[in-house]
């Protein structure tokens, strides 16, 4: 097997509970040509002693402290603090699968650069996973399966953050983590579809994720729902906005409304489509609410589609069908 070297980047603050665990998964690859950089960002609890007693035994773990404060600065620590050829991430409460190492590697050296190599994941909790979780899963998992992740990347994050690794050379070339933008993760997949980084096939479950109240993702600012919109317009707009074709938002909940906002203060024009009687006609943010068949008036229009119930989307998707558009073209369902 290939001696590649492969920089795990790891993060972590106050997760004592569990950091032991997630090193006990890395040091139990398969695949051992690796390094483990962990950046204490500020912890309070003794997760730094257990990875510092831990680097003792096994010059692989290298323990370093954050810069600054936060998981940006933490993940650029650790990406200055590297070596490898190989760039992957790694949460510390979270759990490799034994293959998980070997399994990327291979396929990256089987497709090459450009390429970037996802895994399938389980989530777990002590009390029980929820019915949202659940969903998120096998949502991504259809997705990774097939390697069609960016088919739907408007809706949420179609690469798991501690589940994804690429050759050195291009992370470097799509900037890493050197953008202050959050959600982090988010922000790095857009960016790897921005490159054209195509995503490898996986049928294998690489990572167990775990689930907890005091998880980073459920409690921080930055995870918050009006961050993810902010991505998700800020992209649009870069990558597959039409500014010659009339563009349209589907839906006046808070979602519409907030990417209704983001457009206005880009001066994008639009038009704004709703399917609630009591809504149409009236004036949001000085914007007309239209009846849905407006739409048919307008030359080939774009849309974001920002409602959320699934029905719901799937009459609109038919609706498209039967328009002959198309997804990641002519519309974009933004939830």
């Amino acid at each position: 097997m290939s001696q590649n070297l492969i920089s795990i980047l790891i993060p972590f603050k106050n997760t004592e509970a569990f950091i032991l665990e997630c090193t006990e998964s890395i040091t139990n690859q398969t695949y051992k040509h690796w390094e483990a950089i962990f950046i204490d960002d500020n912890s309070t609890d003794n997760s730094h002693q257990i990875i510092n007693k831990a680097s003792k035994t096994d010059a692989r773990i290298k323990l370093h402290k954050n810069k600054s404060t936060g998981i940006i600065p933490a993940l650029q620590t650790a990406f200055t603090h590297s070596t490898g050829d190989y760039i992957t991430r790694m949460d510390s409460d979270d759990i490799m699968t034994p293959h998980r190492l070997e399994t990327m590697l291979n396929s990256l050296l089987k497709y090459g650069k450009k390429h970037l190599a996802v895994g399938q994941v389980k989530y777990f909790r002590a009390d029980g996973v929820s019915d949202g979780y659940a969903r998120y899963e096998h949502w991504i998992n259809q997705l990774t399966k097939t390697g069609s992740n960016y088919s739907e990347i408007y809706k949420e994050c179609v690469v798991p953050s501690p589940c994804w690794m690429l050759h050195r050379k291009d992370f470097i070339a799509c900037d890493g983590f050197n953008p202050n933008r959050y959600p982090e993760d988010y922000d790095l997949t857009f960016r790897f579809y921005k490159a054209n980084y195509k995503c490898i096939p996986c049928d294998k479950i690489l990572l167990h994720w775990r689930d907890y109240s005091t998880r980073t993702s459920r409690t921080h600012e930055h995870y918050a729902i009006n961050y993810f919109l902010d991505i998700k317009v800020h992209y649009f707009l870069e990558l597959d906005y039409d500014s010659k074709r009339p563009l349209t938002i589907w839906g006046a909940g808070n979602k519409g409304k907030t990417v209704a906002k983001l457009l206005i203060k880009n001066n994008i024009p639009f038009y704004w489509i709703c399917d609630n009687e009591k809504k149409i006609g009236k004036h949001i943010y000085e914007q007309e609410l239209l009846n849905f068949n407006y739409i048919t008036e307008l030359k080939q229009p774009q849309s974001i589609v920002t409602v959320a119930n699934e029905d719901e989307q799937n009459d609109i998707k038919a609706y498209f069908k039967k328009q002959n558009m198309h997804a990641m073209t002519d519309y974009f369902f933004f939830c």
